[in-house]
């Protein structure tokens, strides 16, 4: 009897820590989850399909089968939540593509991504969120504060990077990944900023001096973010060398930070985004070189995996969640008015992105002097192409904007704008992520012109070291003359991008790589193989 009793109480506890309908819910993610990587997998080689259009789908169709099992009374499995997005599936994904970056090609391309990111992302929140302003009372939407249409503005400017990572591929195309995937994380922190500065906007005292407190605001946000991330791993893990005495404590230590990095921008109020960015550029030039190699290993495809499950997720995550039936009962609108709200804010994300991308690259080619570096016009329409993807993100800060209201009017208008934006977010990322692809091998892989090398594209290193030889130095060309400083700001003037990585690479080796490794400053096991060898190669 004693025993029955016990058995009943455990039960009866069992009961309460596991909720049926949590277990049931992570089932079916996790069912989703193997059933898009196995899909993925057959589809690899279809170049009209990706595991995030793949995924989308699925979620779709799972959406679709809860609603009828519920007879249409709810598709809610799990419901979305922006702290789950921000907090745990993005930092991941961006990290990853941080230290996966080709960081040669991403600093070569670095101001072109600035002014994508940046200036673009501002040029399209105006252009959005007037074009809103100007043309949604025409569709009845009376209870939309200013404060509503700049966040519209906002919302609308941040494009996909997550969707870009499957579209666009780092060997076939790598100037367009590095522009174009760079510009979307810049633009996703710009956006995110943005939108966090409309929600602290004071929308009755609006002036010159508001305006001129808005932009410093964000190039603190944007330059202190840059700045926080992955340094400090680096040295303590080159100072410690874990790896003496166990290589999971720094796969460990490695992958805490990265996400501490992120966590630590979000409570200073800083952009998380650019930070665990620049975190992951920074561990792949320092820490991933200061562990063992059966940490470099470990730690390269542990992040690689966390991203591709977070990206799956977010894209399985989306795709049910569009079929949240409240949101479409509260919305209260007609299937035309829905369509044509839709089709109105993805015209004002059409022209918002042409607005800066073709002016901004024709800008730049007039600063370029050789042929081969200009953007030609191919590529300006691939990167205005891929660029009008809208996500997560997008989806997220909709939520956080006209989720809640307590008002009924006021809640129609609200969830017809959520609606609306699940709308855009499914078609352009079906449409223009199944599209691109082939798009990209139609214009672009068939017309292919030779690579240009760095070394003809721009100065070689080795000509800008005689350049910058200090009196007396010889040229190591047999001449015993001493050669002649050239002018650092004649050089920065005339070659840019080759002058600041010549600085940059000098800097480096003699001060930063000593205090925080890298490659030539790598701690190794005494008698280790791999050790070994390192230390013979980079003994002078």
């Amino acid at each position: 009897m004693a025993a029955l009793e016990s058995i009943q109480s455990q039960s009866t506890l069992q009961d309460s820590i596991f909720s049926t309908s949590t277990v049931v819910a992570i089932c079916v993610f996790f069912t989703l989850l193997c059933a898009c990587i196995i899909i993925g997998h057959l589809l690899e080689e279809n170049r009209w399909a990706n595991e995030s259009i793949t995924a989308l789908l699925l979620g779709l169709v799972a959406g679709l089968v809860v609603l009828l099992v519920t007879k249409f009374q709810s598709s809610r499995i799990l419901v979305f939540n922006e702290d789950l997005f921000f907090l745990y599936l993005l930092p991941p994904i961006i990290f990853n593509a941080g230290f996966q970056v080709k960081k040669k090609k991403f600093f070569k391309n670095f101001t072109t991504i600035l002014l994508f990111g940046i200036v673009g992302t501002v040029i399209s929140f105006c252009l959005i969120s007037l074009g809103a302003y100007l043309l949604f009372k025409r569709f009845g939407f009376t209870t939309l504060t200013l404060k509503d249409f700049l966040a519209i503005g906002a919302i609308l400017s941040a494009t996909d990077s997550v969707c870009t990572l499957q579209v666009l591929n780092q060997d076939e195309t790598p100037f367009l990944y590095s522009v174009v995937f760079g510009e979307g994380v810049v633009n996703d922190a710009t956006s995110i900023v943005l939108f966090n500065a409309v929600q602290s906007l004071d929308v009755s005292d609006i002036s010159a001096l508001t305006a001129l407190k808005l932009l410093g605001t964000f190039l603190y946000l944007f330059f202190t973010s840059t700045a926080l991330g992955g340094l400090l791993s680096a040295y303590i893990i080159k100072t410690l060398y874990f790896g003496r005495h166990s290589t999971d404590r720094e796969c460990a230590l490695m992958m805490l930070m990265a996400y501490l990095s992120y966590m630590l921008a979000e409570l200073m109020g800083l952009s998380g985004i650019l930070t665990v960015f620049f975190s992951g550029i920074v561990m792949s030039h320092y820490t991933w070189h200061n562990v063992t190699e059966n940490s470099r290993i470990t730690t390269k495809h542990a992040f690689a995996t966390m991203s591709f499950i977070a990206e799956t997720f977010i894209f399985l995550y989306v795709g049910m969640d569009a079929l949240d039936i409240d949101k479409w009962k509260a919305s209260n609108a007609s299937p035309g008015t829905s369509v044509g709200v839709s089709s109105l804010l993805f015209a004002l994300v059409l022209i918002g992105r042409a607005a800066f991308v073709f002016p901004i690259a024709n800008i730049t080619n007039c600063f370029k002097k050789r042929e081969g570096t200009k953007i030609e016009f191919r590529n300006q329409f691939i990167m205005w192409w891929a660029g009008l993807m809208r996500g997560a993100v997008t989806i997220a800060l909709s939520y956080s904007q006209f989720a809640d209201s307590s008002d009924s009017t006021s809640t129609q208008d609200n969830s017809l704008m959520i609606t609306s934006t699940i709308i855009v977010v499914l078609f352009s990322t079906v449409v223009f992520g199944s599209i691109t692809k082939p798009l990209i091998s139609a214009l672009l892989l068939q017309h292919a012109k030779p690579n240009i090398s760095d070394a003809t594209d721009i100065p070689s290193l080795e000509d800008l070291r005689l350049l910058f030889l200090e009196p007396g130095e010889p040229s190591g060309e047999g001449n015993s003359q001493p050669a002649r400083k050239g002018s650092s700001f004649r050089l920065l003037m005339t070659h840019p991008t080759s002058t600041v990585h010549y600085l940059w690479r000098k800097f480096d080796d003699k001060f930063m790589r000593p205090v925080f490794g890298g490659r030539g400053f790598v701690p190794f096991v005494p008698g280790s193989p791999s050790g070994a060898a390192e230390a013979a190669e980079h003994t002078p």
